[in-house]
Parts: C-alpha cells; structure tokens; sequence
C-alpha cells in the first residue's frame, strides 16, 4: 500500500513538473514577436528609451541618456548576429560590439558576460521591422543569483510615435515598473569613432559650442548596456 502510495505521488509530482515546463514554455514564445523574421530585423536601429530594475545600470543610463546607434549585421556563415553601438560617452565618440547567438525560438537571443558572470536573454517582443523594436532582456548573474529585467524601445529613427510610445510604457508597467522608470534619450547627433566630436547640447547663452575630440579608446561599457 506504502508503496502504490509514493507512485501515485511521483505521478503526481511528475504531472506538476510537466504542467510547470509547459507552461514557462508558453510563456517563453509569447515573449516574442509572432512569425518573427530575422533578415528584416537585421540593419540600422537607434536606442531611443530603456527601464531596468538595475539601479547600477540606471544610474548610469541617467549620467548619460544620449541615443545610441545601432548596426545589426547576420553572420550567415555560424547563424549568429553582431550589434554594433556606437554613441558620445566621456566626451568621445565610442563604438562597441557584441555577438549574439541565435536560439531556437525565432526572436530569441542570447550572450554571455564573464566580466560578471552573467547569461542574457534578450527577446524582440514587438517590431514592425520599419518603425519600431521592443526589446526584453533577462539576466542571471551566476554567483549572487542577482536577477535584472531591461526593457528597450529601438526606432529606425531618432524619433518614435506617440502611440508606440504608449505601447512601450504598457509594456514597461507590464515587467513591473513605472513610467518613471523610463529613460528617454536624446538625440546629441551622429559620430564617428576617431573624428572630431561636436556637442550638440544647447550651449549657454553667450557661450560658443566647444569642439570635442576623441581622446578615450573605445571601452566595454558594461553587460546589458547595448
């Protein structure tokens, strides 16, 4: 009888465990955009709004909210893709670059951070591929088990709609966080790497723009930033 009992309670619990994949399996493909197409995703985005529940992260999104260039390039011969950055930081033009490994769930990416031990799940939630890209990342930090969400808002453009705007902000409410949580960036201009930097920020009254030239090597600025 003891015995017909701890089967009947493996049955069970097994049931449990399958109901439970199952479930974070739907959960995990509703996080993408239906019918996802990766050729049409590939190209020139910009960074135009981030929330995190990071608050190292946020902080330093806060000390420089400029909008972020973004060049997205498939690599057809090991099925992975690299996303170029390029944006003003410390008074420079900077440029970075990250592999990303596909997954078997179309819109589903992954890297890996040493420097912090961390493994990120980045997912294309919503995109019409010719507007706008809504970005998920989910990561893990391995030793302290320190758990991060960062919600992205890309746009072909500089500037999005209002109403994806809206659209964005539902979602950021959605992965529990407020509106004040969302860093708009601005638009500081293009730049390249090794050539001389203007500010475009509005100037002082009475006071010229400065020139600025690019004095700091390219740096990594941290998982999760691009």
């Amino acid at each position: 009888m003891q015995r017909a009992l701890s089967l009947v309670s493996l049955l069970v619990l097994g049931s449990a465990w399958t109901l439970q994949g199952a479930h974070i399996l739907r959960e995990t493909l509703t996080l993408t955009q239906e019918d996802f197409d990766l050729d049409r995703f590939m190209g020139k985005w910009y960074e135009v709004a981030v929330a995190s529940t990071c608050p190292h992260y946020m902080q330093r999104k806060r000390g420089n909210p400029v909008i972020v260039a973004l060049t997205l390039q498939h690599d057809v011969s090991d099925g992975n893709f690299t996303m170029m950055a390029t944006t003003f930081r410390n008074g420079s033009c900077q440029q970075t670059s990250r592999n990303y490994g596909l997954t078997n769930t179309p819109g589903r990416f992954f890297y890996h951070v040493a420097k912090f031990g961390a493994d990120v799940d980045s997912y294309v939630v919503h995109t019409n591929y010719d507007e706008y890209a809504m970005i998920l990342q989910l990561s893990t930090e391995k030793q302290s088990g320190n758990t991060t969400t960062i919600v992205k808002l890309y746009g072909r453009t500089m500037d999005v709609s209002p109403a994806v705007s809206d659209n964005f902000k539902t979602l950021v409410r959605r992965h529990g966080m407020s509106d004040a949580a969302i860093i708009m960036n601005q638009n500081k201009g293009g730049c390249v790497p090794g050539e001389p930097v203007t500010d475009h920020a509005t100037p002082q009254r009475g006071l010229p723009q400065r020139t600025k030239r690019n004095v700091a090597p390219p740096v990594d600025s941290g998982y999760l930033t691009t």
